[in-house]
């Protein structure tokens, strides 16, 4: 069974007003001085945020666990420093982000100016093992059309400093300023996507390996393939069904490679549309359907996702919760239908943004 490991960026957030608060030094100093080993917690380039990562698990019942307590434990430190977490992918309310003091941060600010600046985005990423980095490119490969369906799935992010965006993931077009952001061509190998990431490095635009940005990479740390492309989900239920899903596209995948199966000829051009289509739509109108590239109905193509990791999820045990899962989704929206329903309600991104910390802990 592959393993499966989560990595969660907050926003702190007053729990009053709702309005974003630089805060992340003193929540970490409380993660870290309650911390039972390792800390899970880690800063981003925002003061304005946290990070949390969850332990490799197979278990995708464990995994949700964690997630809920990783959340719970955020919202506890944040509450001991005067703030609140909030599983939201950009700020409803207007913000002037603070970049945190690292040296890596303030190199990013001054090499990239106004998107580092701006760039107080939440995602989500998700680690599943690999056996080598041979299969882990030959999953990169054959998962590329599928990614843009997840992005949908996840999309949590319709408001932007106080406007409504009119996507449902403006997390994804703000993400996209940097250089090496979005999908990527086939690599064919593990020697051919080194040698591109050699290549990037080489341009000196980059700092390092942890600014290869791609949609799905291999990871520079652990033994996996990272799966960039999602918004934080609101719900954390959200958040283990597309870990479950996830993990259901990368052992299809590599069963297709082991049996002999080419990836998909479709040129990053295509891809690019894709990501845009969701990134506007989300789950609300047309997705471009991952076998054709051709618009269809957004439960269409979810759907279509399910059915293809299919034979992976009944193998892993996961498939019921899956179908579940994505019924659950289809039927109350992804977190940006649960934003705009509740700004139609109640008329105030503060309103939107307290019942979203709420909503956080599941």
């Amino acid at each position: 069974m592959r393993s499966v490991g989560v990595e969660e960026e907050l926003l702190l957030v007053d729990a009053e007003s709702g309005e974003p608060l630089a805060l992340s030094t003193a929540v970490l100093a409380m993660a870290h001085r309650h911390a039972e080993g390792e800390c899970a917690f880690e800063s981003e380039l925002h003061r304005q945020q946290v990070e949390f990562a969850t332990r490799p698990r197979t278990d995708m019942d464990e995994l949700a666990d964690e997630i809920i307590r990783r959340r719970v434990e955020a919202a506890g430190h944040a509450a001991n420093a005067g703030a609140a977490v909030v599983a939201l992918a950009t700020s409803p309310l207007p913000v002037s982000p603070t970049v945190g003091t690292g040296e890596r941060y303030q190199w990013l600010e001054q090499q990239f100016g106004l998107t580092a600046q701006e760039q107080l985005t939440c995602g989500c990423h998700v680690h599943v093992s690999v056996e080598s980095d041979e299969e882990g490119v030959a999953v990169l490969d054959r998962v590329r059309p599928w990614l843009s369906v997840l992005l949908a799935l996840s999309a949590n992010s319709p408001f932007w400093q106080g406007q409504d965006s009119g996507y449902n993931s403006y997390r994804s077009r703000v993400w996209g300023r940097w250089p090496s952001a979005g999908p990527v061509d086939v690599f064919g190998s593990a020697g051919r996507y080194h040698e591109q990431i050699q290549a990037l490095l080489d341009t000196e635009v980059l700092r390092d390996r942890g600014m290869i940005y791609f949609d799905a990479r291999l990871s520079h740390h652990y033994p996996t393939i990272e799966v960039r492309v999602a918004d934080v989900c609101l719900d954390p239920l959200g958040t283990v069904l597309l870990a479950t899903l996830i993990r259901g596209l990368v052992e299809t995948a590599a069963g297709e490679w082991r049996a002999g199966e080419p990836p998909a000829p479709f040129p990053t051009t295509l891809l690019r549309m894709a990501a845009w289509r969701a990134s506007r739509s989300g789950l609300d109108d047309r997705l471009l359907h991952p076998l054709t590239m051709h618009p269809e109905p957004a439960e269409t193509v979810a759907r279509a996702l399910l059915a293809h990791v299919r034979g992976a999820l009944e193998e892993s045990g996961d498939l019921k919760a899956a179908e579940d899962g994505l019924g659950s989704l289809l039927s109350a929206g992804n977190g940006a239908c649960v934003q705009r329903d509740l700004m139609q309600r109640t008329g105030s991104l503060r309103a939107v943004v307290t019942e979203c910390v709420r909503r956080t802990r599941g």
